[in-house]
């Protein structure tokens, strides 16, 4: 979309930071389970048994539950004995058991054992000189292997052991699994057991599925089935990893979407994403660099490839099929792809499924369980095989009565089947972009220009259409965008393409240039359009329309500009399409605006309010949330307001999201003129780290910076905004390097360093006086002003003044004259006239309460009470700035009504009335300085901060804040603060933190 807030792509730093320090994960989703366990263990005995698959999050649940066994019924910790089975092929009887022994005891010494330890012997052979001799040996196997498990009970009931865990029991050889059968059915005391398994990969006749069924008489049995995490405990386990709350939710969702919920997947993930530099800090957020494709981590493909080898031949080929199919299909199509036959398919379904890397997706339907399992295998599947199965992956496909196009899509292209992907991928974006889908549809062409091998007319056709579709996209696309950027413009360069077909494709670049806030650039490719589509009026009138475009070259002024608004105006009489001429119109009409063209409001009253077509409906939102735009760069708040939310609500109608953002950024932007300032913060903030777009980050953050001027937060607010204005070029009035220039300005005047505040404001206001967009300067214009008659340049300040207001006599631009009206006001003081100033001042600020701009407003006045009070008229000028200073507190503007506060006190007492005697006494009543400090405790400031922002001393503030809560009887600071707020005391815009 054309839009004066299309900016430069900026993801923060190009070198991302290692975090391998931060990446222990935290405990998350299990806390019912785990206190189940905990209740069962601490009461005891107890049979636990947990259950899930490969990376679930089994051995973690032991494992904070071993952690948190305190008190036990006997001793301050358990004496745990975990043995764990390893996936051996011949797993040794007992083997597993016994190493956990030798672990939990290397020596025996001391132990008093029945002469019946003798039968450990040849287990222990390192304990040879601590047990009891050998016994005489059975010659029945059945004998020898019950006296040897007796044995072991007895030397585990010696050794002291409270709790027994077995992890991995699907891998624990008969023999264990035996005793531990023994052992629970014994009927006697025997310790606490906890078992964990996957129920996927326990085999035919396995004696685990006994143990589990039949928990010991008079245990507490507690059977935990984990499944995958949800959304939200995903994000908390990313975030205990990089040991913050600042990721972004488009990173997190990913991660769910891709690892389906598998902690371990997630973690490796994460992990893998590190190690690769992947994830970056950006805007203070954790993010992924790029959320296309998808990375299995070596961790998580080990395991599945174990589990994938262990199974016969025809299940694997089954597994194959799925794996390059991805999504469900019924055994005909497995079967099909597999190239089996269907007893070879049936039993391979069947296994696949009992393995658990298979579900039943639907009735008949067959998938992965897991994405990363599909991507594991499929990855795995030496290439030549793969290209054979995506190959009868497509021809079966494409058999079905309603071919899916996608899908024919990806498979064709892995088969390295140029046409038969070139045919569907072209029908796939055409799909997902009537769905609204722009991402895919970008995506899909993207690839396919860049990667198949193309004729020059194919490649010319496709260029166009990968333009078109991502000029005109619904929603932010990302790094994406500046890929097709580099696409269309690698084509470009090499010559091949006719003139017409090259202006079209330079006309598309152009405009995504623009978009990208490189303006330079693409006003380059729209002149060269211009003569390469002489033949092709609609285009060639909206190249015109682009040279119109104020933002570059900053050396034309608005005339030249206007010059070629001008000639695009008689190209589009010759336009045959009816509705191009109406884009081209709408697009004039705006760029009228756009240009301070009081004509442009006639023509943007003739922009239809509905649309016959999507494409048309794109073209009227554009259009009509550019006008919206243009009205707060001319000060006509109330119509922009109103604009606003109908293009909000018609952009949500029709699902164009990223006219919604936009149009909530202007929301911002004009609460923020118009002094609607509760929640503005937070609104900013959530712009700053969650806009799609990085120009809304950038602007939420100048917003933001603005407020904490306002609220004294000048430390935070000055690394905020220098930091914007090092990522952004001066531009429009609504852009924020021109926020963040203007605030910055008054911080310097407020220090007494005007020359610093003109280093801010001039680079904007040189371009803005040389090419005559006098509607670009008014947030910087009276910071600019201000500055040029502090440091003595009273005639430049005059002549620039003159030529403003020149410019706004002649068209309905009232934030304009307003700021005509600062401006000679501060020429009158420095002159020394300060009754005129006091009056330009008072006639400055009913302008700005008009518009309405109160912040604005209750500069003006304040002003006008200081000219006041330099030109002799005290008591006035004092009774003017006491009602200032209250209407800054009230507005949430502290660091303002700080600076009143001290003009107030640095002019004296006021004469008091006969009879009365000192200074006021506010008796339990909060005097106005407890209630600025007590405002300032509610936006979450510290003493210390507050007293900055109050030019007091932390020690001072200290005490305003005591007076004040033992007034309001109150023994906290937030009590105090919200006592004062719930009383109507101080303004409630904040909450106490």
């Amino acid at each position: 979309m054309t839009s004066r807030h299309d900016g430069r792509q900026d993801f923060g730093s190009s070198s991302p930071k290692r975090v391998k320090e931060r990446l222990t994960p935290g405990f998350v989703g299990r806390s019912e389970v785990l206190g189940a366990v905990l209740d069962a263990l601490r009461e005891g005995p107890a049979f636990v048994v947990i259950e899930g698959e490969a990376g679930i999050g089994k051995t973690r649940l032991l494992r904070e539950a071993l952690a948190a066994l305190v008190p036990f019924p006997s001793q301050a910790r358990p004496v745990a004995l975990v043995v764990t089975c390893p996936p051996v092929e011949e797993p040794f009887p007992f083997g597993a058991l016994v190493d956990a022994l030798r672990r939990l005891r290397p020596s025996i010494d001391g132990l008093v054992l029945s002469r019946l330890a003798g039968a450990l012997q040849p287990l222990f052979p390192e304990w040879a000189d601590e047990l009891p001799p050998p016994l005489p040996p059975l010659h029945d196997a059945h004998g020898t292997r019950h006296r040897v498990m007796r044995a072991l009970t007895e030397l585990v009931e010696r050794m002291g052991v409270e709790l027994l865990a077995v992890e991995d029991a699907q891998w624990a050889d008969p023999a264990t699994l035996e005793w531990l059968l023994a052992l629970t059915a014994g009927g006697g005391a025997h310790p606490s057991i906890v078992v964990t398994y996957r129920p996927a990969d326990v085999t035919d006749g396995s004696l685990l599925r006994r143990l589990t069924a039949r928990p010991p008489a008079g245990a507490r049995h507690v059977r935990a089935e984990l499944v995958p995490l949800d959304a939200e405990a995903t994000r908390q386990l990313v975030m205990s990893m990089l040991s913050t709350e600042e990721v972004s939710r488009e990173f997190t969702e990913f991660l769910h979407e891709h690892a389906d919920g598998v902690p371990l997947a997630v973690e490796e993930t994460v992990r893998l994403l590190r190690d690769r530099r992947d994830i970056v800090r950006r805007k203070g957020r954790w993010a992924r660099r790029a959320l296309w494709g998808l990375v299995v981590p070596p961790t998580v493909r080990d395991s599945v490839l174990e589990r994938v080898a262990r199974l016969d031949s025809g299940t694997r080929h089954m597994l194959e099929a799925a794996a390059v199919l991805v999504e469900s299909a019924d055994a005909d199509t497995l079967t099909a792809v597999a190239d089996v036959d269907r007893a070879t398919a049936r039993n391979g379904i069947a296994a696949a499924l009992s393995s658990g890397l298979l579900l039943e997706a639907a009735p008949g339907q067959y998938a992965f369980r897991h994405v990363l399992d599909a991507t594991a295998v499929g990855e795995a599947i030496p290439a030549p095989r793969r290209r054979q199965l995506a190959h009868r992956a497509a021809w079966t496909l494409e058999q079905l009565t309603h071919p899916p196009v996608a899908r024919l899509c990806r498979h064709f292209q892995d088969a390295a089947d140029v046409q038969g992907w070139s045919r569907y991928a072209e029908a796939a974006a055409d799909l997902a972009r009537e769905s609204g889908d722009d991402h895919t549809a970008v995506t899909m062409l993207y690839t396919l220009l860049t990667t198949a091998p193309l004729t020059d007319g194919e490649r010319a056709r496709l260029a166009r259409k990968l333009g078109s579709v991502t000029v005109h996209r619904t929603e932010p696309l990302g790094d994406l965008e500046l890929a097709v950027r580099n696409a269309l413009t690698e084509i470009l360069a090499d010559g091949a393409l006719a003139g017409p077909e090259r202006g079209e494709i330079r006309l598309l670049l152009g405009w995504l240039l623009f978009q990208l806030a490189e303006f330079d650039a693409g006003h380059d490719q729209f002149r060269a359009a211009v003569d390469e589509l002489h033949d092709r009026p609609a285009s060639a009138a909206r190249a015109m329309i682009f040279l119109s475009r104020p933002e570059a070259p900053r050396d034309w002024p608005v005339a030249r500009h206007l010059a070629w608004l001008d000639r695009a105006s008689v190209v589009i009489s010759k336009v045959e399409s009816a509705s191009a001429r109406r884009a081209l119109h709408i697009d004039r009409a705006v760029r009228l605006l756009d240009l301070g063209e009081e004509s442009g409001w006639a023509a943007a009253d003739a922009i239809p309010a509905s649309a016959s077509s999507f494409e048309e409906s794109y073209d009227i939102l554009r259009g009509l949330l550019n006008v919206a735009q243009h009205a707060i760069d001319w000060g006509r708040f109330p119509e922009a307001r109103e604009r606003l939310d109908a293009v909000i609500g018609s952009a949500r109608a029709v699902g164009h999201l990223r006219a919604v953002e936009f149009a909530e950024f202007d929301h911002a932007l004009l609460d923020l003129w118009s002094g609607e300032w509760g929640g503005l913060s937070d609104r900013a903030a959530r712009l700053e780290s969650e806009g799609t777009h990085p120009l809304i980050r950038l602007a939420g953050g100048a917003i933001r910076g603005t407020l904490e001027v306002a609220e004294g937060r000048r430390e935070s607010a000055v690394t905020r905004l220098r930091t914007i204005l090092e990522r952004t070029t001066a531009g429009p009035a609504t852009s924020p390097a021109v926020l963040a220039a203007a605030a910055l300005g008054r911080v310097a005047l407020a220090d007494g360093n005007a020359v610093a505040a003109l280093e801010f404001t001039t680079p904007l206001m040189t371009v803005v006086a040389e090419k005559g967009t006098w509607l670009d300067g008014t947030l910087a214009a009276p910071v600019h002003l201000d500055a040029l008659t502090a440091t003595g340049r009273i005639d430049d300040a005059e002549a620039l003044l003159d030529r403003m207001a020149a410019w706004s006599q002649q068209r309905s631009a009232p934030v304009l004259a307003a700021v005509v009206l600062t401006g000679r006001g501060y020429v009158a003081r420095a002159r020394g006239e300060f009754g005129r100033a006091a009056t330009l001042f008072g006639e400055a600020a009913v302008a700005l309460d008009d518009l309405p701009a109160r912040h604005d407003a209750l500069l003006a006045r304040e002003r006008h009470g200081r000219s006041l009070l330099a030109g002799g008229d005290r008591e006035a000028g004092l009774s003017l700035l006491r009602d200032v200073r209250l209407r800054f507190s009230a507005l949430g503007a502290p660091w303002d009504a700080a600076r009143v506060e001290r003009v107030l006190h640095d002019a004296g007492p006021v004469t008091t009335r006969p009879g009365r005697r000192g200074p006021r006494g506010y008796g339990d009543e909060l005097s106005p300085r407890e209630q600025q400090v007590l405002a300032l405790v509610a936006r979450g400031m510290t003493n210390r901060e507050a007293a900055a922002a109050l030019f007091l001393s932390p020690k001072t503030v200290g005490v305003h804040l005591g007076s004040a809560m033992r007034k309001l009887g109150v023994s906290s600071r937030t009590a105090a603060a919200i006592t004062a707020m719930e009383n109507g005391l101080i303004p409630t815009g904040h909450s106490p933190g």
